[in-house]
């Protein structure tokens, strides 16, 4: 029994030794954590007199004036463009038939339909008219020609009858 007895009191001493490491540690966060909340607590106050001291300060910017940047920028506006004016222009030569414009087409057709449309049919029928005429001259020339035959024909054969006549009667 003696040996149960050390054992406990050895159980004992060393159950007492981690206790007392236990509890020793135990202090050290208790006091690591009061460490913090005073550390905290002045960090709040900080920010709060941070805050009111932010929110009291009133800020007044003097006004801007935009009058020489304005000047600044018109000049290099300026400059731009007696540079883009003063440089070659690359000239494109474009030749095209069109049988229907690009842009107006209803233009087009207005003029080509309205206007052209009936030059057309009148310059048809003035050469219409113009052959007509030049057929019905050389018909009338030729019915002349025909009238001046038949009365030569005719006269040639009233004189032939008269000769028989005269001959007959004489």
């Amino acid at each position: 029994m003696e040996g149960v007895k050390k054992i406990e009191m050895q159980e004992r001493e060393t159950l007492e030794i981690v206790l007392k490491e236990i509890l020793e540690e135990q202090q050290k966060v208790n006091k690591i954590n009061l460490d913090q909340a005073t550390a905290i607590g002045g960090l709040i106050i900080k920010v709060n007199s941070f805050n009111e001291k932010l929110e009291n300060l009133k800020i007044i910017a003097p006004p801007v004036s935009t009058k020489p940047f304005e000047e600044t920028l018109k000049k290099v506006i300026a400059e731009m463009q007696l540079t883009a004016d003063s440089q070659p222009k690359m000239v494109t030569r474009k030749f095209q038939i069109l049988l229907f414009p690009e842009q107006d087409a209803k233009l087009f057709y207005k003029i080509v339909f309205g206007r052209w449309l009936l030059w057309l049919t009148i310059m048809l029928f003035i050469t219409n008219l113009y052959k007509f005429s030049i057929n019905w001259s050389n018909n009338q020339k030729e019915i002349k020609l025909q009238n001046l035959e038949t009365d030569r024909i005719k006269k040639r054969g009233i004189t032939c009858i008269f000769r028989k006549a005269k001959t007959l009667n004489g």
